[in-house]
């Protein structure tokens, strides 16, 4: 993950285009021009014009980073990737454009020849698709690599498990095994599957703490639930919600009524990709 901003984790992109803009705009000169020798002047315009690429490409980078915010991938990917494309494709061409003509100015004191538009151009044009089909390669492998991350670390977690002391024996469970938690009295009741009851001498503050939070969920003070447990929620009043369990233990209610102050966390936790 080094190189990565906070608002673009999918992206390693600024070393691979730290050095594929110079190689760009090599590429360009080996198109456009047929004799090329190598001496100063060629050294100003190569440097002049692969600043000219890095800050088109900054433009298009910004653009990217924009829409990842605004028109996710998950909001339709066929309109994001023609958005996309002629988003960064304008702006990139743009802002070469305009520092084309700038740098001309300074150094000719004329306007850049039209064959800078009729072909430069278009050879540009056809490096923004290509530097578009990597940003959303990168997005797609980094999200790969996010999910697989994701995948590996529930599976240890589900190895892991929870341990409880019966008598003399520690007991290790697994979490789909283990339904919820509820405080009775002094004690705090852990309730499996199978309808078997343990009773914990500890608090549910602390129990909550061990267990993984994608799969538990501290509906109020007394009960700590399972997702596989809940079957949805209907709101009631003011802003309280009431969840609904698909399991008939008599030690654990079919409703159980979340406050208003925690509706909100249980709402993006019960929908995390709503």
């Amino acid at each position: 993950m080094l190189f990565l901003r906070k608002d673009s984790r999918y992206y390693p992109d600024i070393p691979l285009f730290l050095i594929l803009i110079p190689f760009i705009s090599a590429f360009n000169y080996y198109l456009t021009y047929t004799n090329i020798k190598l001496n100063g002047f060629l050294a100003l315009t190569f440097t002049l014009d692969t600043l000219t690429g890095y800050v088109g490409w900054l433009g298009a980078r910004k653009a990217i980073l924009y829409l990842d915010k605004s028109l996710p991938y998950s909001k339709g990917i066929p309109k994001r990737i023609i958005i996309q494309f002629l988003l960064t494709t304008l702006i990139g061409l743009f802002i070469i454009s305009a520092f084309t003509e700038i740098i001309s100015l300074i150094a000719r004191g004329r306007m850049a020849p039209s064959s800078f538009y009729t072909h430069d151009l278009f050879i540009i044009s056809i490096w923004f698709f290509v530097i578009n089909a990597i940003y959303i390669m990168l997005y797609y492998y980094k999200k790969w690599q996010r999910t697989e991350a994701e995948i590996t670390q529930e599976k240890q977690i589900k190895i892991e498990g929870f341990v409880i002391r019966v008598g003399k024996k520690d007991l290790k469970f697994s979490y789909d095994e283990l339904v919820g938690f509820y405080v009775d009295s002094d004690y705090v009741i852990a309730c499996h599957a199978n309808g078997n009851t343990y009773y914990l001498d500890t608090s549910l503050d602390k129990i909550e703490e061990k267990l993984p939070t994608d799969f538990y969920f501290r509906l109020n003070r007394k009960y700590l639930v399972h997702r596989n447990l809940m079957n949805g929620f209907k709101r009631v009043e003011n802003g309280k919600l009431l969840v609904f369990l698909n399991l008939p233990y008599s030690s654990i209610p079919n409703e159980i009524p979340v406050s208003r102050a925690k509706a909100p966390a249980f709402k993006s936790w019960f929908w995390p990709n709503s």
